[in-house]
């Protein structure tokens, strides 16, 4: 337990990630990562509270729900929830139907849109993910693979405020899927052991999967890569975010940050729940989804 908080303090102090005093909102999953790191930060002392997202995936997201509210209420935290189904007509499974996504990348997006919204709309100094080294190393695995440059751009512990966005943090970057399932054991902390099942045959668990059987050859290999592109290479690519930077305007219907005249969030509820008026349908023609947030992680869903 004390490597794992002295992982997190290392992280947030490398990269000047939190400072004493801040609110901070962790977006919560019910899973392992999400619930050690709001555990540690309240360890640290910092004013925290949790945000889960009701995706609508079957029993995945019940499941997932019971999680995040045991822990919230055992605690006496507070835990923000916010519904897609209830709030915006659709869950992802029919939504990344409707909208002719892939469900992982309906799940990504509206995930970021709706913590950028809550860390604003409650005034949080940061947001938290429970992004783990394992996770930052298998995205810049395949981030690197096809050289995806506005990606590797963003690929930091550290994404700062501005242009609408909130300070996004990642503060078990230095500590891997097997540290943090240790830490919630020993502190008795049950979370959602199954994998989402959308995410079947996801890209991201290849990468995974394949940089897992390397670092069993040679341990290390993941910080390495992962630190070792902070250190050497993530520099090169900061000019293809600040191009982005400069394009984004605001979006008509909900007041985001956007590409366009329309935000990709609401393109996508209004083909998700059938709402489409002209504008949106312009919109679409004239943004590329994936330029849409430079607050992206490319994380799947």
């Amino acid at each position: 337990m004390r490597l794992c908080r002295d992982q997190v303090v290392k992280a947030i102090e490398a990269f000047e990630m939190l400072s004493p005093g801040d609110r901070v909102l962790v977006a919560v999953s019910g899973g392992k990562d999400s619930l050690a790191l709001w555990d540690i930060l309240l360890a640290l002392g910092y004013e925290v509270d949790g945000l889960y997202l009701g995706l609508g995936i079957g029993d995945y997201s019940e499941g997932s729900g019971h999680h995040a509210r045991e822990f919230a209420a055992a605690r006496g935290l507070r835990l923000l929830e916010v519904d897609l189904r209830s709030e915006h007509g659709f869950g992802i499974p029919d939504g990344s139907r409707a909208a002719n996504r892939p469900p992982c990348s309906a799940c990504g997006l509206s995930k970021r849109h709706l913590f950028d919204r809550s860390a604003r709309d409650g005034d949080y100094d940061a947001l938290a993910t429970g992004h783990n080294l394992d996770d930052e190393a298998a995205v810049l695995f395949g981030n690197v693979l096809r050289w995806e440059g506005e990606y590797l751009a963003r690929q930091m512990p550290v994404l700062p405020a501005g242009n609408g966005f909130p300070r996004k943090v990642k503060p078990l970057v230095r500590l891997g899927e097997r540290e943090t399932a240790a830490y919630c054991v020993l502190r008795g902390i049950d979370y959602q052991v199954e994998e989402c099942p959308m995410a079947a045959g996801n890209r991201h668990l290849g990468y995974k999967a394949a940089l897992n059987a390397v670092e069993a050859q040679s341990p290390g290999t993941r910080h390495a890569f992962y630190f070792g592109f902070l250190d050497r290479a993530a520099d090169l690519f900061r000019s293809q975010m600040a191009e982005v930077d400069q394009g984004l305007g605001t979006c008509a219907t909900c007041g985001s940050p956007a590409n366009g005249e329309v935000c990709a969030f609401c393109r996508l509820v209004d083909r998700a729940t059938g709402d489409r008026d002209p504008t949106h349908d312009a919109a679409v023609r004239r943004v590329p989804v994936r330029l849409e947030s430079r607050q992206a992680d490319g994380v799947p869903g």
